[in-house]
């Protein structure tokens, strides 16, 4: 290989594991102490950063030409109440240069911030809000912090482990009324019990409907 862009190149006759490996052992040697651990699996390679230097990491992983990976895909939240630092925030990423993908993780808790993405990939911009909203997770720098897909006034964070099922009050706006109402949250199938059994692939019941097959 004369160049780092060829670890990944689709002419090179290194498996995909070997080209990741090579991809993983560059971005640790360039990033350093940012990276924690790294791993590979199911054909991608997961980075795990420190909190602080998450704009740091991407913008690396954006501009480096052997990765390349300038294709904001999500960031999503992941909720572990037994740790000290109970969230995950993860960051998935495409380089279509080089037809890979890699997911970056930082660990925080509920109070401290993660520093905002934004500066190097815009479209982070609701992906974070929304990852407020469902876990609480706090992004320092975010111009614009506030909820995006949980009503007004709604409290908690429903993506949380420890978010209670009843017992919250959901607003919305009554068109008969022509005011805002304030109604407890009803999970109308919360105790439905669902038969997954497809029906043709034969059942040791009759089904609603096929007595009238029967008795015909």
């Amino acid at each position: 290989m004369t160049n780092g862009i060829s670890i990944l190149s689709h002419t090179q006759p290194e498996s995909g594991a070997a080209a990741l490996t090579a991809l993983a052992e560059r971005v640790t040697g360039a990033l350093g102490p940012a990276v924690v651990s790294h791993a590979i699996a199911f054909g991608e390679l997961t980075l795990v950063v420190q909190a602080s230097d998450i704009v740091y990491a991407l913008t690396y992983l954006r501009d480096d030409p052997a990765c390349a990976f300038r294709s904001f895909i999500d960031i999503c939240g992941a909720d572990y109440p037994q740790r000290e630092k109970r969230f995950d925030v993860v960051y998935h990423l495409l380089s279509l240069r080089h037809n890979a993908r890699i997911r970056v993780k930082v660990q925080t808790d509920e109070v401290t911030p993660v520093p905002s993405a934004i500066e190097v990939f815009p479209a982070a911009n609701w992906y974070e809000r929304e990852t407020y909203d469902l876990y609480g997770i706090l992004f320092s720098g975010h111009p614009d912090l506030r909820r995006l897909l949980t009503d007004y006034g709604f409290e908690g964070h429903p993506l949380r482990k420890d978010f209670p099922l009843t017992g919250f009050v959901e607003v919305r706006y009554d068109q008969d009324e022509a005011r805002v109402v304030y109604e407890p949250v009803q999970l109308t199938q919360e105790f439905r019990n669902f038969d997954f059994l497809s029906p043709w692939e034969g059942t040791d019941y009759v089904l609603p409907g096929d007595e009238k097959k029967t008795s015909a």
